[in-house]
């Protein structure tokens, strides 16, 4: 398995394909494998690096406390290990976080950022509620064997992407795990964000009902972002909604790079219900924002922030 030996410690890590380079994030507890269909479907145009968060997966146990700042570092160097100058991040859920603050420490790096159900902060009851009995069951080594499941059952589409998934998160630290999750609850970049100058893709499920407040608070304080529903829709969108996600990001990257879109396979009509109710959101929570403007992209419908 392929190893990188960055700010001491050791990161299993995978390449795949050719092209603009992906880096994939993942949130507490999970693995690199939560991206197999980002791996295996995007790196015919791209080259898509996925990689575990120390102390996961198979990456080596971390002997220093995780802190978002320390992920950050560890994914510039594993970019500098790779040879790559610029790259794409793109995280889910809390791994979007974990984006955001690479962007924030090192806005050279990365040509742009695409958050998947993602959040700058954990402020509501609910989730909050949520990552501190996360932050309870990693401390105990019986009931994480508990959260593992469930976490990995819940982002899992078939037995088989579980058993894949399983496999892997059982490998992780309870200790780093637990740190992550810590974390996750204190960290906020939310008054930071418009220091981000780099194009931001944002993708979410109509129906993750606890991030709206979330994609409200990145639509307005991001500077450059796009956003993207997906109609019915929850929150496990690598692989419950992979083939969703890669045409929305086709069409991203080649709208940057190249001037025009890539896929034409989406029905223009899959988002026009999602759109009707944002155009309502936004009269209501968004009025302070100068230019706003839908633009239909290849079929895929993106509400843009300028």
């Amino acid at each position: 398995m392929p190893y990188a030996s960055v700010n001491g410690t050791k990161l299993y890590y995978r390449v795949r394909g050719q092209g603009i380079p992906i880096v994939c994030i993942h949130p507490p507890l999970l693995t690199s494998a939560n991206f197999h269909y980002q791996a295996e479907q995007l790196s015919d145009e791209y080259r898509v690096i996925t990689f575990d968060i120390r102390g996961h997966g198979s990456s080596e146990e971390s002997a220093t406390s995780i802190t978002y700042p320390l992920i950050a570092e560890d994914i510039r160097q594993l970019l500098d290990y790779l040879g790559i100058d610029k790259a794409i991040l793109c995280g889910y859920s809390t791994g979007g976080t974990v984006a955001l603050e690479a962007m924030l420490a090192y806005p050279d790096r990365f040509h742009g950022g695409i958050l998947l159900s993602a959040m700058s902060e954990a402020s509501d009851f609910v989730l909050r509620n949520r990552i501190r009995i996360a932050i309870g069951l990693s401390a105990w080594k019986s009931a994480i064997r508990l959260l593992m499941l469930a976490i990995t059952w819940g982002n899992s589409d078939s037995s088989r992407t579980y058993r894949r998934m399983i496999k892997r998160t059982r490998l992780g630290s309870p200790r780093n795990i637990h740190q992550f999750y810590r974390c996750s609850l204190a960290y906020n970049c939310t008054e930071r964000l418009s220091r981000i100058a780099a194009p931001m893709l944002l993708i979410y499920g109509e129906k993750d009902w606890g991030f709206k407040r979330y994609r409200r608070k990145l639509m307005e304080g991001l500077r450059y972002a796009s956003l993207v529903i997906l109609d019915k829709k929850k929150h496990q969108l690598p692989t419950k909604a992979a083939s969703e996600i890669h045409a929305a990001i086709r069409d991203w990257v080649s709208l940057r790079t190249s001037g025009r879109p890539t896929s034409t396979a989406a029905s223009p009509s899959l988002f026009s219900r999602s759109i009707r109710r944002l155009r309502k959101w936004n009269r209501k929570r968004l009025s302070s924002i100068k230019q706003q403007k839908t633009s239909p992209i290849g079929g895929w419908f993106l509400v843009l922030w300028q």
